[in-house]
């Protein structure tokens, strides 16, 4: 009687101890996974115990190393094709420019905005193509000159536009806010003389590429035909000129990549690259690389090097276009 009054006592732990079986199944199952896991984090560690930090960035050092030095193997490329436009901004009036500086550091990503092609003197500065989207102004600038046209281009961190109802070209600091030089294109037609198809006083096209800084123009000396003069960035005094037998009022737009320049047959639908002229070898051949004029007028067309794009605008889209280049691999033999 006594014993299983005691046995009555130690029904109820019945259930405890089943609790306890349970709980010891989990910590020796924990107890597995955790020495699973300890043999691979060993593994991992033996794997790349080899390479300390100091190794591993001197590879990736002598690895980007390697990539710059290939990329000086291209030579400067021909163009082949363009793809686009990607719409970045519905802005402004009909006509009018907006740019990036190409030669801007990878963290300087200011654009330049500059609505209109006359009787305007202020310039939109955005600290990147987010803030230009979404109309964050960081700073304006009020140019002493009106501009002309819509052909301005930025370059090492200065504004190069065509004075209003001149020749003259303006070199203006935005860092200063000062005029740092001007000077006179000699001959050059100006105030629609010779302007491209869309007029608008587009007679002077400032432009610059991998090479350094250009004038597309035109005179009467060479019977209205585009002249491309290349530009001392600093004193913009000619440097030397080319003469080509392509009519300026017949051209809708034109760029320079790499020391050529091509020429659109034409601002409108339809529209193509359709002449191109080298400097270096003072030839000019036919062409016929199409791209989509999807906003049906484009005002402005320039080649950014550093982003291997085409900015334009496009009855008042400010789009982008991406270029196809085809480059030649220079060789030890090369000179």
């Amino acid at each position: 009687q006594e014993l299983k009054e005691k046995m009555d006592e130690l029904l109820p732990l019945i259930p405890v101890l089943e609790q306890y079986k349970t709980d010891a199944k989990l910590i020796t199952q924990f107890k597995e996974e955790i020495r699973n896991l300890s043999t691979v984090l060993t593994g991992i560690q033996e794997e790349i115990g080899a390479y300390d930090y100091e190794e591993l960035h001197q590879r990736v050092i002598s690895l980007e190393t390697r990539l710059r030095d290939c990329m000086k193997k291209l030579t400067c490329g021909k163009l082949m094709k363009i793809t686009g436009p990607i719409t970045v901004k519905i802005s402004g009036t009909r006509f009018g420019a907006w740019m990036t500086d190409p030669l801007a550091s990878e963290k300087n990503n200011r654009v330049w905005y500059m609505d209109s092609y006359t009787n305007n003197k202020l310039v939109r500065e955005y600290k990147s193509i987010a803030d230009f989207v979404s109309g964050a102004e960081s700073r304006t600038y009020n140019l002493p000159f009106k501009w002309a046209g819509t052909n301005h281009v930025v370059y090492n961190g200065s504004l190069y536009f065509n004075k209003y109802q001149s020749n003259i070209i303006i070199k203006y600091s935005f860092d200063t806010g000062r005029v740092l030089a001007q000077r006179s294109l000699e001959y050059a037609g100006f105030h629609n003389v010779y302007p491209y198809t869309w007029g608008g006083f587009s007679d002077i096209d400032l432009m610059a590429d991998e090479i350094g800084l250009w004038a597309v123009y035109a005179t009467n000396q060479n019977a209205g035909n585009i002249v491309i003069s290349q530009l001392n960035q600093d004193t913009l005094e000619v440097l030397k000129s080319w003469s080509t037998g392509y009519p300026k009022r017949s051209a809708g737009e034109s760029f320079m990549i790499c020391g050529t320049l091509y020429v659109t047959n034409s601002h409108l639908t339809g529209a193509k690259v359709y002449y191109s002229y080298s400097t270096k070898t003072s030839t000019y051949e036919y062409t016929d690389i199409p791209f989509h004029n999807q906003y049906f007028h484009i005002s402005m067309l320039d080649y950014n090097a550093r982003d291997r794009a085409l900015y334009a605008w496009n009855n008042g889209h400010q789009v982008l276009f991406n270029v196809t280049l085809f480059h030649v691999i220079k060789t030890e033999d090369d000179t």
